[in-house]
């Protein structure tokens, strides 16, 4: 009689386990996929086309600000220069500046250094010298000159701290500072450090010294003086109504110094 082989209980004759399935083969999974990121110079000029339109209410579309706004084209091509200048290739970065000067009508110097956000409004004749330090979120207005009164090589152009607003046709002059947030008004001369979040605003000129050949320089004695020279000339002119109103009120004036004052009165008003 023959005889089956007995198989062990639970398993089958190729040696499998019965009712366990097979194992799947294991795929790998894939890496995770790491997002791209922006060159920074297109986040540079991202960041440059925001600040026009949190600055300037004029600006209406992307279009207009990339093709119609001078001080962006000006912002951009200095950075290039600059760069160029870091570099030691003076002479096509001193070119490329020429080339931004003549498009946009805004010279600024390859040698300067210039903070984020820095927005120039309109910018028709605003002049920025090789040494001048501008921080970040600055404004400048058009016609604006920050210069130099050395001609040594040495640091000669001011440093605007951080938020600085400066107004038309003002000229900061000279390796002065101008404090975070300060804002200097439109036609104001600008020759000492500002304090920080101060306000500045009219001239400033007054005659340091006077200049004859063969001579040497002679001081004047002027510096005492503070503020805007006509504004001083008039606040005389009040004092000396003042007193003149004063004695005309205690009787203190003659007929004869009331008669010229009026004549001076009415001759002062025929030539206004």
């Amino acid at each position: 009689m023959n005889t089956m082989t007995s198989l062990p209980t639970g398993t089958s004759g190729a040696g499998r386990e019965i009712g366990s399935l097979p194992q799947t083969p294991t795929v790998p999974s894939a890496p995770p996929r790491t997002r791209l990121r922006r060159p920074r110079w297109i986040a540079r000029i991202r960041e440059d086309v925001v600040t026009i339109f949190q600055r300037d209410p004029a600006a209406r579309s992307l279009a207009e600000v990339l093709f119609c706004y001078p001080g962006l084209h000006a912002v951009l091509l200095h950075r290039v220069s600059h760069r160029l200048w870091r570099a030691r290739w003076h002479f096509p970065a001193r070119l490329l500046s020429h080339l931004a000067r003549s498009l946009t009508g805004i010279e600024i110097h390859p040698g300067a250094t210039i903070g984020r956000r820095f927005f120039i409004d309109h910018g028709l004749g605003v002049v920025i010298g090789e040494t001048a330090e501008i921080g970040d979120d600055v404004t400048l207005y058009q016609g604006v000159t920050l210069g130099g009164t050395s001609l040594e090589r040495k640091k000669r152009h001011p440093t605007l701290g951080d938020g600085v607003i400066v107004g038309a046709g003002a000229s900061v002059l000279g390796a002065v500072r101008v404090g975070n947030h300060a804002r200097i008004g439109a036609g104001a001369i600008v020759v000492k450090d500002v304090p920080e979040a101060a306000t500045v605003v009219g001239l400033a000129g007054r005659i340091l010294e006077k200049h004859v050949p063969g001579h040497a320089p002679v001081t004047a004695r002027l510096s005492e003086s503070r503020g805007d020279h006509d504004v001083r000339v008039l606040e005389l002119l009040m004092e000396k109504v003042e007193i003149l109103e004063s004695r005309m009120v205690d009787g203190e004036l003659s007929a004869h110094e009331k008669r010229n004052l009026q004549e001076s009165i009415f001759a002062e008003g025929d030539g206004i």
